[in-house]
């Protein structure tokens, strides 16, 4: 990283256990993507009320010229925008500079900044962020510097992180006092007073929900996508320079559900490693079912997503009416599903992966929902998810009690229900895994590594885990709860 650069002031921010920061995770991303990206939470502006202030960087005025028009439309809904470029190329001419809450600041060429591309969103109702920066000649390496422009790779982050978007914001202001000290006195003052209403806990950009979050995920992914399909036309691309592009985008598209699962996590202060926790003990349980590694690939990232299913709308806790599965749309579900699975279900590669999570609440004696379903009707790792999560649940709540046989406590109302909501042998298994760390056996929690997670991904993740084909209509209408 540039020394000198705002993702270098951050990074360097978050490397010292001192600061109590967590470190980090950076990864590369191809401009495509970026591009894609940033329409995304670009349109969640135009689509919302939040008039947040908006800070850019875009390289060079020639970049912002592309968006101008663009930028338009977005300071009709910001209250602020500032778009830092070396100067050139007559951005500062175009209309959309001359209005009254566009700010331009003209960056030295020898800048670092002018080597980055930042978009911070900052409103006390939606925060969001991409922070990258170029890959110079040298770390191209043998291969070199692409030839097609979207080619070009950058080094960095993208997040919706209320807290990460303001700590950022602030170095961006900070860094715009060598160019505008008036003006970088005026957006201190505007980000204070934002900072005031986003740091409280009920603040929305602190609230995931289906109709903030939800929407906006549905947003990226679907954008993502057209670049993929756009990839998908004839081009020059080589075939190995077009995989590369491809894995990128789907990759970022899994980045984009994790993110939420993150931010799901750190808006509960009682139960901040609920996605980790579930995640692995998940994983271990199913260890100890001797499951494939396949299973075990998407039983982790069901478990790292499993809060996804509960994104709930401000106004109810479920979506009522009839809705179908994809797995099998002509099948009609009649029964509620709650709106974080139709979320996961925008992505065709989390097939199965949206099944698992949508059946977690399914009881072994057929008395759960959303189907209904019974014994090995119901997916294994939505079996072991939802034993799994409830233990973790169990076990957050003991240690916030200073419990000293937490771990006892939490299995033993979990055995209460056995045979009843929970599969026996899952039960047992959970109970060897308990032991086991009674006895001393370290199993290491850790946060997951967001923008290394597409191993997770593969075949088997897009399988349709129900044949509801082949129910026979009775089995139909008595597994099927209507909910009207």
């Amino acid at each position: 990283m540039l020394q000198g650069s705002i993702l270098q002031k951050l990074g360097s921010a978050h490397q010292s256990e001192k600061t109590g920061k967590r470190p980090l995770n950076f990864g590369v991303y191809y401009k495509n993507t970026l591009v894609a990206l940033c329409h995304a939470l670009e349109d969640a502006i135009l689509d919302s009320d939040s008039a947040p202030l908006v800070i850019t960087a875009f390289q060079q005025g020639k970049w912002y010229l592309q968006e101008a028009d663009r930028y338009g439309e977005i300071a009709d809904q910001a209250s602020q925008i500032v778009i830092m470029a070396a100067a050139g190329t007559g951005f500062a001419e175009h209309p959309t500079s001359q209005r009254s809450n566009v700010a331009l600041v003209n960056l030295d060429k020898t800048d670092p900044v002018a080597q980055e591309w930042h978009l911070i969103i900052l409103s006390p109702s939606y925060t969001a962020m991409v922070l990258c920066q170029e890959l110079s000649e040298a770390d191209y390496g043998a291969a070199g510097v692409p030839q097609n422009d979207l080619e070009r790779k950058f080094y960095g982050f993208w997040t919706f992180e209320s807290g990460l978007v303001l700590e950022t914001a602030e170095l961006a202001i900070a860094h715009i006092h060598r160019y505008d000290p008036e003006l970088q006195q005026a957006l201190a003052g505007q980000v204070e007073a934002i900072a005031t209403l986003a740091q409280n806990q009920e603040a929305r950009c602190n609230q995931p929900s289906a109709e903030n979050l939800g929407e906006i995920v549905f947003r990226v992914v679907d954008y993502l996508q057209t670049s993929q399909q756009n990839l998908s036309q004839p081009t020059s691309y080589a075939l190995n320079a077009q995989q590369g592009l491809d894995n990128n985008l789907v990759s970022n598209e899994l980045q984009a559900y994790l993110r939420v699962a993150q931010l799901i996590d750190q808006s509960d202060v009682n139960n901040p490693m609920a996605a980790a926790e579930v995640a692995t003990l998940a994983e271990v349980v199913g260890q100890l079912l001797d499951l494939p590694a396949w299973q075990l690939h998407r039983l982790r990232l069901a478990g790292l997503l499993h809060r996804m299913a509960f994104l709930q709308t401000f106004e109810s806790d479920l979506i009522s009416g009839t809705v179908h599965y994809d797995d099998a749309p002509g099948v009609p579900l009649s029964c509620p599903l709650v709106p974080g699975t139709q979320v996961l279900r925008k992505m065709q590669r989390l097939r199965a992966i949206a099944t698992i999570i949508t059946h977690q609440t399914e009881w072994w004696n057929g008395s759960g929902q959303p189907a209904g379903l019974a014994g090995d009707e119901i997916p294994v790792e939505s079996r072991i998810l939802g034993l799994v999560a409830e233990f973790q649940h169990y076990l957050a709540g003991f240690r916030a009690e200073d419990s000293s046989d937490s771990l006892s406590r939490a299995l033993s109302e979990c055995q209460t229900q056995q045979g009843d909501r929970w599969d026996p042998k899952i039960v047992e298994a959970l109970q060897l895994l308990v032991s086991g760390l009674q006895q001393g056996i370290d199993l290491p929690i850790s946060l997951p590594k967001i923008a290394a997670g597409l191993w997770m991904l593969d075949s088997h993740s897009e399988e349709n885990l129900l044949n509801l084909d082949s129910y026979s209509e009775a089995e139909q209408n008595a597994s099927l709860k209507v909910s009207q």
